[in-house]
């Protein structure tokens, strides 16, 4: 009997470390049509700088990464979690590809700032 509780535990630990490990959680998003293009905000408060990653395909936008729970101690128990943590993906379709799009970011009081500038008529 112990061995089966003990080979039930671990078959739950391990759902639940995969299931952590492979969540992914997706930030909220605002965007705006610009004179030369599109900015998106991505409400990212609390990730690293350099834990944030951009990339474009065609006519998609990408941006994923990592917020970590950095406020752990010893022997801390949760009593109530309400932000997500771990691996994030957001992805936002645009009408035209953005291949050629000219991109500059800020990361300003926990929000990301994209501009994706377009220089033709194609990416408005």
């Amino acid at each position: 009997m112990a061995t089966y509780f003990s080979s039930m535990k671990q078959v739950f630990i391990n759902s639940e470390e995969q299931a952590y490990q492979e969540s992914v959680w997706q930030p909220p998003a605002d965007i705006y049509r610009i004179e030369r293009g599109w900015l998106v905000k991505l409400d990212l408060a609390g990730i690293r700088n350099e834990d944030i990653h951009l990339s474009i395909h065609e006519q998609r936008l990408v941006v994923q990464g990592l917020r970590r729970d950095w406020i752990v101690e010893a022997g801390q128990q949760y009593y109530s979690m309400e932000i997500a943590y771990n691996r994030f993906r957001r992805a936002i379709e645009f009408p035209a590809p953005l291949e050629q799009a000219r991109i500059t970011t800020k990361y300003r009081d926990g929000m990301l700032l994209i501009w994706l500038e377009v220089t033709s008529q194609e990416g408005l």
